[in-house]
């Protein structure tokens, strides 16, 4: 019973620890805010930071230009980072130009492929339509 007791006050330690971290690594990043960086706030709403006024702990946030709001500094959840265009999807349409150029349809499907039903309702019948013909070979060997 000791030991359990002990166990569950060690987890309960080291989760309140992580989250403890969490909160001072927001705690700095909102008390770092600097203008022209790319936020959301705990609501969702994303937004450039145009101002920080310490004294009231606000800041303005600039969604689209000319709409500014204020808000809590406490409100601004995380930093928004811009996606980068990889080269690698320059690459995919490359591709997809080359198979569009050598088949009209722009299909990679080849012409034998076995078709496959969309859904399973045609399965039974395609077994029963199997089990059949079997029938009928064998009867035919055997007359």
């Amino acid at each position: 019973m000791f030991i359990l007791v002990a166990i569950l006050l060690v987890a309960m330690f080291f989760m309140s620890s992580r989250t403890r971290k969490q909160q001072r690594a927001a705690a700095e990043f909102r008390n770092n805010l600097t203008v022209g960086t790319k936020v959301m706030t705990a609501s969702g709403m994303i937004g450039t930071v145009v101002d920080v006024d310490e004294s009231a702990d606000q800041v303005t946030i600039e969604s689209v230009p000319g709409s500014q709001t204020t808000w809590l500094r406490a409100a601004i959840s995380k930093k928004v980072e811009e996606p980068v265009a990889d080269d690698e999807d320059t690459d995919i349409t490359a591709d997809e130009s080359d198979v569009t150029a050598k088949s009209e349809t722009g299909s990679t499907i080849s012409p034998d492929a076995t078709d496959v039903p969309d859904d399973l309702s045609s399965l039974d019948t395609a077994q029963r339509e199997y089990r059949d013909q079997q029938r009928r070979d064998a009867d035919a060997d055997g007359k």
